[in-house]
This record gives C-alpha cells, structure tokens and sequence, in this order.
C-alpha cells in the first residue's frame, strides 16, 4: 500500500528504499514505477563523467540552469553519498505528482528546515539564515521547475558540485517534445528525398573544376567542404508527416544547437505564478538562476578526447596556423546556428575583397613614392634659391619662418594628394558596390545550402513574440489602480513611452554634444601646446614643435575614442531598455542604430573637423579669429590637411584595431575567466587538475556569457567607415584592414570556441539592420570622398592654375600662386612677432596661403577673383563626381543579379519535387482508401451473403416439418 501511495504522489518515499540497487545499474521513475535500465557502456560512461549525460548515461543534457547554493563545497563526498533519486528534482516530481506538487512544496520545505540538526537538508544551509527574500526565489525555483516538468522536460539536479555556491539544473528534452516544439518553430528538416544537385556543364565546368584544384589546399579538412553532388529535400517538420523524415537514428535526428534551441523556447514562454514573472530571462534578471545556458560539446585539450565538432572548429578554425584557409562555414552554422555563420561568412567575404582594394591602395601609394621627384610644387617648396619668407604661426612667440623648412612635409604629401588618389576614390566607390552584390549573391547561396529559403514567411509569427520586459510592463499598466476598472491592456501606447523618447532624444544630443565638447577641447590643447614648444629655448623643440603636436593630439584623439566608446555602448543599452520595445528584433536594431550614431560620431568627429573645417576658419594676418579672445585658430601646414589628416586617420585606426578589437578581446574575457576562477576559491587548483576534476557544465560555468554579436559588427562597421569614408587621404586604409581581420577571423573563433559559453542558435536568413548601415555608409563615402578631393586636397586648385591662369601649361609657379602678400606693418597692436628680424634682416612682406588681393592693390586682402574661379570648380567637381560614381554604382547593382542563376534553378526544382512528393503522397492515401473501402464493401457483400444463406438454411428444416404435420394430417 506505502509503494502505491507513493506512485500516486499521496505519500512521500519511503527511506532507504531507494539506495537499494547496485551501483552499476541507474534506476529511474516513471509515473511512480522503477524502470531498470541497461548497464552504461564505457563511451557512454566516460560522456556521463564529462557531464554531457544524465547520471543514467542516455539521457542527452540538453540545457543548463545555474543558481546559488550557500552550502560549503566540500567535494562529492564532503557528506554521506544519497542515491540519484534522492536528489533527482525528476524523481521527486514524479513521486509527489502535478497536482499536489504546488500544494506540497512550502509544507515539504518547512519539514525540510526543522531537521534537528537545523540545516536544510536540500539547500544545506542553516535554516534561521533564510531570510525572505531567499525562500522566494527558493519557492520560484521549484515552481518553475514544476512548470517544465509539466512541459515535458526532465530534470536532474547536481547540489553536490565542485564549484562553492552554485548548484546546476541539467535539462534534458524527450523525443516527443522536441518533435512538438519543431513543429511549433516550423524547423525544417531534411526528408528521405534526395535530389541531384545541377553541375556546371562545359567551359564553365572545366575553369571551376582547375580553380578547385589550385585552391584545394586552402580548404580546412572537414566534411562541409567536399563537393556533394545530392541534397536532400527540406520541409517543415511535422509529427503527422514524420514518415516523410528519415527517423532511423532519433538521438542524431535533432542536433546539439536545434535541441538547445528548443529547450530555450520553452524556457522563454514558460510563465510562473509569481508576479511579474516572465520566463527565464525575469528569473535570471532577479537573481533567481545566476545563468543558463548550452553546453559545449567536449574538450578541446585533450589528447585522448573524443571526437567532436568542437575540437574540429578549434584545430581547422580557431588557430592562427590556419589563417591562410578558407572558414568552415557549414560547421560553424551546424554548431553555433544560422546567425553566427552568417557574421563569419559576411566577415570571410569583406576579407577577402579587401585583397583588390589593398593591392591597389598600395599601387597608389607607390606611385606617390615614385612621383616625389617630379613633383613640380614639390620642388618650388623645397628649392631654398626661392627665398619665400612665411608669415608667423603664432602670435608673439612665433617667429617668421622660410617656405622650404616645409619641404619634407610637401614632399609626404604628395604620396596621398595626387592623380592616382582621385582614381582609387573612384574604385573603392565601385568596391563598395560590388561587395554588397557580392555579399547579396553569397548570403542567397548560403540560404539555399541551409534550408533557410522561405524562412521569413514561416518566422513572421514567432518574430511577434513579445519579450519578457514588455509583458512585464503591460502587466504592471493593466495591475495599476487608474485602470483596474477598465479593460485589460494588451500594448502600449505612443504616451507611454512619450517620457523614454524624450529622454532618448536628449541624451543623444547630449553625447553628441560631449564628443564636440572634446573634440573642442584637443583644439584647445593643440594651439596651446604649439605656442609654448615655440616658446622653448631649445632649437630641436621648436622644430618639431608641429609634429609633436600633432602627434600627441592624435593619441589623445583615440584615447577619448576608446574610453568614450565603452560609455556609448553602456548608454545606448540603457536607453533601449527604456523604450521597452515589444519584440527582441525590434530591441535588437534599436540598439545597434543608437549605438552606431553614438561611435560613428565618437570615431570620426575629429577626422571630420580636420578635413573640412581645420585651416578654414582662421582668417588672415592682421585680422585672425580667436577663442576666447586668447587662442588663435589653428592653420594647416603648407603642404595641406591632408597630411594631418592621414595622421588622425593612421593612428585612430590602427589603435582601435590593435587595442580595442585585438587587445580588449584577449585580455577582458581571460580577466573576467580569471575572477570566476578565484571568486569560486578554484584558484588553488592547478589548471589541470581542475579540468580533469569538473564536469562539463561546470568547466562551461566559467566561461564568459555570450553578448551577442553587435559589438563583432560594430567594430567592422566603423572600419568599413575608416576604409571607404576618408580612403582619398589614406590608401593603404584598406591594406591595414585586411592585416586586422586576418588576425580578427581566428581571434573571434578562439573566443567563440574556447573564451565563451555556448551561445543558444538563432535562425536568420540575412545580417539584418547591418546591411543597411553597410549601404549607407557606402553612398556617404562617395560625397565625403568627393568633398575630400575637392576642398582638403590641392588637386583641384592645381588643375585650376595648370589649365587657366599657367602661362605655359605647366605647373611652375603654382605655390607662388596661391600665396597672398601682407605687409608686417599691419599687424594689430601686441600681435606681431617679438623678434622682427628673420635671418638678421628685417621683414617688410611676409607670405601666407590664401587667394586674396595683395595690400597694395585697391581692396587690399580681399577675396580674389582666382578664390571663386577655384570654388566654383570645386562645387561642379563634388556634382560630377557623385554622380558618376553613383551612376557607376548602379550600373554595377543592376548588372549583377542578387541570386545566382544555378541557385535559382535549384530553389525552382526543389518547389516542384517537394509538390510531386506531396502529391504523391496524397494518391498514396486515396489508393489505401478506395482499397481500404473495397475489402470493406468486399466484407459487407461476404457478410450479407453469408447471413443470406444461413437464414435459408435455418428455414429449410421449418418448411420440411410443416410438410411432414401437413401430410400426416
């Protein structure tokens, strides 16, 4: 009677009876009964030691949920061992049945804590040191658990870890859910048909089949890339359709990321009582379960490990020896899912159409360094016979200097201000818009080689799905005492979430407005700092004075950009967070558009101010503009911006890629590994010791969570911007990011594989809201490209002079041309330059850079004539070039189809065969159905003729004897 009270749930166990079975053997419940189950094999043995397993060895952890635990970790015998049905949350249950297990919880908890020896036997802490707040999250934690037992789920948990303070819940998922979930995901799995893949046929065929060859050896060594000539059709998995799927290996039917996937589905939309709780991500955000998360497949160090998908990515992926091959793309979508593969295909492709834009960048650069020599304006600044005295640079302490001490900055300058810079403007506008449709064909392969055609159609429910916050939130609208008489609310309104907007607008402007703020600020340090190395007794200072500055100004610029760039992030996830917004997707591109203006003002606001705005606002001699009454604007050098420019832009780029991108990458996820090391008092551990001794969901524990792949395209949006925006000042920009993301592929895949836990896979069929940040920041490339040539370059006032004011077609005297005279005498009262001598003669003209009149002609210092002649080309150069080149881009969008032709044909194919196949399937079921109900008529006629029959011969003897009486009468 006591053992069926106790399937029935009515009685709790009764104990010692279950530490009766050998040790060898895992006993288990169900509904009340043991089932034995057969002994473990040693694979299976060895996968249950790593934690991959339930205890039982079968049973796949599909999940795990981590939470605190305040007993002492002592080790899995620190007290007396109890079997797995003691601890088993399956078991218990089970044993207690759904409907008294909420009714028995707090009873079952309180006998629990007046144990005599006053410790919670199950959480192992004193009873008297449970304050309120920690029974709730206790009494959540058993009603969620409930809740997914309910679901389907099994449980098990592990109390007894090695990690101090944290116990684990491990999630397996049956059969019979997985295949309801799939169905409600709408996952398409591959069916028994397979089809021939269409193989190039001709000329085609022979130049792919020797380009396969030649590039043979840069293919990693894994399955995904061998060439395979069939395919099998892919359909929406469906529990009525399952004889469509092939069902012989169920354990392998459903992947490690599909299985996790679905069991993070569930863990979303299951709800519990308490209030205000939403799913997983609510109890996680009240520090009711510390983390969740999937489990990597095995270890990577190991010699002896078995083999796994995991340890393939880490030796054919995830080592820098390998940086020469190609990625295994179809691996790491198997492994991570559809989102992840498509950032390392996307981040693959951009590398590699950076191999043209870099061969051709160094070309350009090159024929600078070859040009020098010829340079005509070149030589006139550094020809000392010229004898062409400059004006101060500064007030006061600056001296009159000589035009040919600019010589070696002239001579920099023309290896970024030449020709060949307006071509490769030109070509990197036509890059651009190439990689995109190159981009749009290679991502349309990538669904039809993943089954993702189509997806968006069956996602657009689920997409709809609102998040645990917004539900929150609309719960606490609908539970508030204004609308308690009114109906429930199902959304929120444009007023509420008027305060969130406002707010956002403003902080916004307010960042944006500390980025000028400090962009202002280095202005400041630059002119000060200038006119007190001029100031300096040492000749060496004050002839470095201008690099210096210049130099430093630029650390200082990229120092505020990476700091600036981490408070940018914080704020625009603080103020997502505050719109509440309904979906995650919706979340998701709010986040990354407010990210995105935040760093793409923060990271080019000061190469903004020095190509357009530096040199142009400073005025003339005698009549300068100050700020602040003290500080005179800076100026260019003669040589131009553009060499200060490609200074900025030099070093803000390679530093944000060696510190923030590589750096920051390695070190924070290894520090913040290493204080969950010696929070957890492992670090007394050796590295091998503690490996050997952890479980799988315990080594996975340390790991760093993953955040999500904005901060991977951030960073490669900001570079695509330092590639395209300002490439006319820079052409070797491309060659430094094509060094970068060789090095950043095999970073991010270590960091994948090794530094992060396992991230839960995602469907996507494209990159989202990042293309379209892609495709803007290209088309602005154009104009800021445009405008770069026209207005910070000399290319244009040079063809100006050569074409209309040279007397023999040539570039002499073309820096004697754009220089204005001023007469010394004019300068304002405690202006002039305290030593009036240069080179112990006295100066009565000094030159300046400028299209003004000179001061003996009528309207002295007046805007020349030759100033609107050379602003008026350079307005008409900015209109032609854009358009050109926007003209260009369109050709060459049009041109290239989005899908290839091949993969056209296969989607085509594969919607005809996927309809023969149905309609096979329903002849299949008429034809068992007019045979079904031909044996049925054939039975009805058999059965009628046979009652016939017997009804005759029942009657027969009854008329013989009604013969015979009739005779006899």
């Amino acid at each position: 009677m006591a053992e069926e009270a106790e399937g029935r749930g009515d009685l709790p166990p009764t104990p010692g009876s279950e530490q009766q079975a050998p040790h060898f053997l895992q006993d288990v419940i169900f509904h009340g009964k043991f089932k034995l189950l057969k002994a473990l094999t040693p694979q299976e043995s060895s996968l249950c030691q790593h934690g991959l397993f339930f205890l039982d060895g079968q049973r796949r952890v599909d999940y795990v949920l981590s939470y605190p635990s305040k007993k002492p970790s002592s080790g899995r015998s620190g007290r007396p061992a109890t079997h797995l049905l003691t601890e088993n949350a399956v078991a218990r249950s089970l044993r207690r049945g759904p409907q008294s297990r909420e009714r028995h919880i707090p009873q079952h908890q309180g006998q629990r804590a007046k144990e005599p020896s006053g410790v919670d036997v199950e959480l192992g802490c004193p009873a008297e040191t449970l304050n309120g707040h920690e029974d709730q999250k206790i009494l959540r934690r058993e009603e969620f658990e409930g809740k997914l037992r309910d679901m389907g789920l099994e449980l098990e948990k592990d109390e007894e870890t090695k990690i101090s303070g944290v116990s684990f819940v491990k999630i397996h998922a049956p059969w019979n859910i997985l295949c309801r979930e799939a169905e409600l995901m709408k996952l398409k799995m591959p069916t028994k048909k397979v089809y021939e893949v269409k193989q190039l046929r001709g000329v085609v065929e022979k130049i792919s089949s020797l380009v396969s060859k030649v590039v043979e050896p840069l293919h990693p060594q894994v399955e995904e890339h061998q060439p395979k000539n069939i395919k099998h059709l892919s359909h929406t998995f469906s529990r009525e359709k399952q004889h469509l799927f092939d069902l012989s290996d169920k354990d392998y039917f459903f992947d490690s990321k599909t299985r996790s996937s679905i069991v993070f589905e569930i863990l979303k939309r299951t709800k519990c009582k308490a209030k205000y709780s939403m799913g997983i991500t609510s109890l996680l955000g009240h520090g009711v379960y510390t983390a969740a998360y999937p489990l990597h497949d095995g270890d990577i160090n190991e010699e002896n490990a078995v083999p796994n998908d995991r340890k393939l990515l880490y030796e054919e992926w995830a080592n820098y020896g390998v940086f020469y091959k190609y990625q295994p793309i179809g691996l790491v979508r198997k492994y991570f899912g559809e989102k992840i593969g498509l950032y390392f295909a996307w981040l693959g492709l951009y590398t590699q159409m950076l191999i043209p834009a870099s061969l051709v960048g160094v070309i350009v650069f090159l024929y600078g360094c070859a040009t020098v020599n010829d340079n005509i304006p070149s030589m006139e600044i550094c020809n000392t016979m010229n004898n062409i005295t400059m004006c101060p640079l500064c007030d006061r302490v600056c001296s009159y200097w000589e035009l040919s001490s600019a010589c070696a900055t002239a001579r920099a300058s023309h290896l970024f201000d030449n020709p060949a810079t307006v071509f490769f403007s030109i070509f990197m506008a036509l890059w651009a818009a190439m990689f995109m449709e190159h981009w749009k064909r290679r991502q349309m392969r990538l669904n039809y080689e993943w089954d993702l055609t189509g997806f968006e159609d069956e996602e657009e429910a689920l997409k709809d799905h609102p998040r645990a916050e917004y539900e929150l939130r609309v719960m606490q609208k609908s539970t508030s005492k204004d609308q308690k008489a009114q109906h429930k609310i199902k959304k929120l309104t444009c007023q509420d979430r008027l305060p969130a907007y406002m707010t956002n607008l403003v902080m916004m402007l307010l960042m944006i407005g500390v980025t000028f703020a400090i962009v202002f600020g280095v202005i400041l340090y630059r002119i000060s700092t200038k006119a007190a190395l001029y100031m300096s007794a040492n000749p060496v200072t004050r002839s470095n004075a201008q690099l210096t500055v210049k130099t430093t100004a630029a650390i200082i610029n990229l120092v505020v950009i990476l700091i600036l760039d981490e408070v940018y992030g914080a704020v625009a996830r603080w103020l997502t967070v505050l719109e509440v917004p309904k979906t995650d997707k919706s979340f998701e591109e709010r986040l990354i558009f407010k990210t995105f203006i935040l760093k793409f003002v923060n990271a080019f606001t000061p190469i903004i101010y020095i190509a357009f705005f530096r040199g142009r606002l400073v005025g003339r001699p005698g009549s300068y503009l100050y700020v602040f009454e003290s500080y005179r604007m800076e100026e260019c050098a003669h040589g131009g911006c553009l060499m200060e420019l490609c200074i900025q832009l030099s070093i803000t780029m390679l530093g944000k890629q060696l510190i923030q991108n590589n750096l920051f990458e390695i070190g924070v996820p290894k520090l913040k590994k290493l204080i969950r090391y010696i929070r957890s008092k492992q670090g007394a551990f050796q590295e091998e010791e503690r490996q050997k001794k952890l479980q799988r969901y315990e080594t996975d524990h340390f790991l760093e969570p993953f955040a999500g792949l904005t901060p991977e395209y951030m960073e490669m949006i900001i570079q695509f911007g330092f590639v395209t925006l300002f490439v006319a000042s820079f052409p070797l920009a491309p060659l430094f990011a094509l060094l970068n993301n060789i090095i950043e592929i095999r970073l991010d895949a270590k960091k994948f594989v090794t530094e992060l836990r396992r991230p839960v896979a995602a469907r996507a069929k494209d990159i989202g809201i990042w293309y379209n940040l892609l495709r803007g920041v290209a088309n602005v490339a154009v104009i800021i490209n445009a405008f770069v040539i026209s207005f910070t370059s000399d290319f244009i006032p040079r063809m100006v002079y050569q074409y209309m004011y040279s007397p023999d077609g040539s570039m002499h005297g073309f820096v004697n041309n754009t220089l204005s005279y001023f007469n010394v005498s004019h300068f304002q009262q405690g202006k002039e330059p305290m030593d009036p001598l240069y080179l112990g003669h006295p100066v009565q003209m000094c030159r300046y850079k400028d299209y003004r009149d000179p001061p003996w002609s009528t309207t002295p210092y007046e805007i020349s004539k030759e100033f609107w002649a050379v602003l008026a080309v350079r307005l008409a150069f900015v209109i032609v070039f854009q358009n050109v080149v926007m003209l260009m881009s369109d050709i060459v969008d049009w041109l290239i189809p989005d899908i290839p032709k091949d993969i056209s044909l296969q989607i085509h194919k594969e919607k005809i065969l996927l309809v023969d196949l149905f309609l096979k399937e329903e002849q299949g079921k008429a034809g068992n159905l007019e045979r079904r109900s031909c044996v049925e008529g054939k039975e009805n006629w058999s059965s009628s003729n046979n009652n016939k029959h017997s009804s005759s011969t029942a009657a027969q003897p009854r008329s013989g004897l009604h013969t015979n009486s009739t005779n006899s009468l």
